[in-house]
């Protein structure tokens, strides 16, 4: 069975606001790179971490249940946390488990970052 492929990029345009780019597979072989690019991404004291999900590729329950994990850690550190990029399918997705309530969604990079301040 193949490895699924995932790559993470970690950018941070604003002082209080990191991205992490999200492409290819979010599955629960994720967790330690996910893990690792938030760690990242909060070291220089960004306040809002925003998931890019524009090359998602694929997302099972196990990848939710991460950004679940995820989740908690940003609040624990009283960050927030905002994604763009979200297919239609994955929209309806954060809505049934509720996740769009947690995890602010925006159309794109430009209104996130507005949004982060």
């Amino acid at each position: 069975m193949a490895t699924p492929q995932l790559n993470l990029t970690v950018r941070q345009p604003s002082s209080t606001a990191a991205i992490i780019d999200i492409q290819g597979e979010v599955t629960g072989a994720a967790e330690t790179p996910l893990m690792n690019a938030y760690e990242e991404a909060s070291k220089n004291g960004a306040r809002t971490i925003i998931l890019n999900f524009s090359n998602l590729e694929y997302m099972n329950s196990s990848g939710i249940g991460l950004l679940v994990t995820l989740l908690i850690r940003v609040n624990r550190q009283k960050q927030r946390m905002f994604s763009f990029g979200l297919s239609d399918h994955y929209q309806q997705i954060f809505q049934l488990t509720r996740l769009n309530e947690a995890i602010s969604i925006y159309p794109d990079e430009a209104s996130a970052l507005n949004a982060a301040g």
